[in-house]
């Protein structure tokens, strides 16, 4: 891979080949995504749509199947979108901080591990709010801008030679009462809870690639954290 700077999007185009290995480097996006679909009902109408912004090579689409949503995926990285559209997301290269969408038209916006690498937090929760339909759900994961969660989403993490170096920027990491505050302001009154990946799969993929985890609620918020919130009509 080339040296990139930390955070860099090109950083998604050397790893183009690990999406949808179970052994590579995002085991742990598979995960998540496994995680993140447990919060979204099924669709409650014909034609609902679910915007997945920071959709990356589609992961949640498998999670969703049978769900009824028109699954639409917006990211940065071209080749994650291409990706993403073998699997059954309609894509849309743009930046989250600028969605080109019309306003209120998603039944569901998720927002995956995507908030802790954007440039620009205030723009993008304005957009994943505004094209949100009133009474519609709001479901995102991030990192918590802890010491805590520093420590072991870097300075330990990236020891291991299966965790890529560089993905995060620990400065963009985002408080969970930040955030909260930031989508009351658009209307969106979210609730937060803690998760995590169950150990012993963890630390088995980390040595061995082999192991699998289930990401699950845990008490704590302090490292990585879930949101559910239904914007008000």
């Amino acid at each position: 891979m080339r040296t990139l700077p930390r955070n860099d999007p090109r950083q998604y185009d050397d790893l183009a080949g690990q999406w949808w290995r179970p052994d590579g480097a995002f085991a742990a996006l598979h995960w998540l995504a496994q995680a993140r679909a447990r919060l979204v009902p099924p669709a409650s109408r014909a034609g609902a749509v679910l915007v997945d912004v920071g959709c990356g090579a589609g992961l949640l689409a498998p999670h969703l199947a049978g769900r009824g949503y028109r699954h639409v995926g917006v990211d940065v990285v071209a080749s994650a979108l291409a990706q993403a559209r073998r699997h059954g997301v309609r894509p849309v290269l743009a930046d989250a901080g600028a969605l080109p969408l019309p306003d209120a038209c998603a039944d569901v916006v998720v927002a995956g591990e995507l908030l802790e690498h954007v440039p620009d937090l205030d723009a993008t929760v304005r957009e994943v709010c505004r094209v949100l339909r009133p009474g519609g759900l709001l479901v995102l994961d991030t990192l918590n801008a802890t010491a805590l969660s520093r420590f072991l989403t870097v300075t330990l993490a990236e020891r291991f030679p299966r965790v890529p170096k560089g993905i995060h920027d620990p400065a963009r990491y985002v408080d969970p009462a930040e955030l909260t505050a930031r989508c009351a302001r658009h209307g969106v009154r979210l609730r937060v809870r803690g998760a995590r990946p169950t150990t012993w799969g963890t630390l088995r993929w980390l040595v061995s690639g082999r192991g699998t985890a289930r990401v699950v609620p845990t008490w704590s918020t302090a490292v990585l954290y879930q949101g559910r919130g239904t914007k008000e009509a």
